[in-house]
């Protein structure tokens, strides 16, 4: 086992590549010959901020680490102190185990049991397969409740999509939603407007000098139910990911300030709630014993 980010799991398919860390199932590598998809990251060292990282039982904030059910306050670890918060849940830096693995190469399911916790006394399985095929990369995650009782959960995911040997400055960035969630300074959700001026991704934002750590929900969706979002580079060459109706926002962060990230890329997350659902209950998704909930994602290069 290689630590901090476990084993490696690579998948292959023509000129696709990807390797698969089992420290938080992150993709830690995924290219289309020698094109980057997401910035890759060494295999010895801590994830950089999130990297590649499956988010759950909740993904983005958590006011207070703090949040009451059933007439019972839970506390759970502070992870991001300067905001007060508990950020992106509990397994991003939690080895997953190997539950299936193609012959030819080209998928891999990984899973982890969330051990209850005095702040989360529930236990929910997650089962995260990522396929590769001629469309790209899929990623399937389904959690399931295998204890007792409703346990709150949702799920979020957080590539760092490369673009290339540009700067993040030269890049286009588009998304199809439209309305932009509103926050405090702690980054905290305070409602949802619709998207006006830079805010408005629909056809296109030139990222030059643009900072977003920012939160979109109302996605649009094509003919198959799917809600897009793409990184042009000035090498000619797209980033495409989509998400299917898993997915009910999209959260973009440019990395100013992050360290290791310093606008190098740009994560876009697909997620089933927004921040502080725990708390708001806004899309929460709330799991009974045997009940599975699923998300699929996916990634290719244009």
């Amino acid at each position: 086992m290689n630590i901090p980010t476990g084993t490696q799991h690579t998948l292959t398919l023509g000129d696709q590549h990807a390797v698969i860390a089992a420290v938080g199932a992150s993709l830690r590598e995924y290219r289309v010959g020698a094109r980057d998809v997401v910035l890759p990251f060494d295999e010895d060292v801590l994830a950089p901020a999130f990297s590649g990282a499956v988010l759950a039982p909740w993904p983005n904030r958590l006011r207070d680490g703090e949040y009451d059910r059933d007439g019972r306050t839970y506390e759970v670890p502070v992870s991001e102190h300067a905001r007060r918060t508990a950020l992106h849940g509990l397994v991003a830096y939690v080895a997953f185990d190997v539950a299936e693995r193609a012959d030819d190469g080209t998928s891999l399911t990984l899973e982890h049991t969330i051990v209850p916790t005095p702040g989360y006394p529930w236990a929910v399985r997650v089962r995260v397969t990522y396929r590769l095929s001629e469309a790209g990369l899929s990623v399937h995650t389904a959690a399931d409740n295998v204890g007792s009782g409703v346990a709150p959960y949702g799920v979020g995911f957080h590539p760092w999509l490369s673009p290339g040997d540009a700067a993040v400055d030269a890049c286009t960035l588009t998304l199809g939603a439209s309305r932009h969630v509103t926050v405090d300074d702690r980054l905290l959700p305070t409602g949802n407007v619709p998207v006006a001026g830079i805010d408005d991704l629909r056809e296109g934002v030139a990222l030059r000098g643009v900072a977003f750590d920012d939160a979109w929900v109302s996605p649009d969706r094509d003919d198959d139910g799917l809600t897009w979002a793409r990184l042009a580079s000035t090498d000619g060459r797209t980033v495409a990911m989509w998400a299917d109706a898993g997915c009910v926002a999209w959260q973009i962060c440019t990395g100013d300030g992050i360290p290791l990230i310093e606008r190098r890329g740009v994560a876009i997350e697909p997620m089933s709630c927004i921040a502080d659902a725990f708390r708001t209950g806004d899309d929460l998704v709330e799991l009974a014993a045997g009940d599975v909930h699923e998300i699929t994602w996916g990634l290719r290069l244009e």
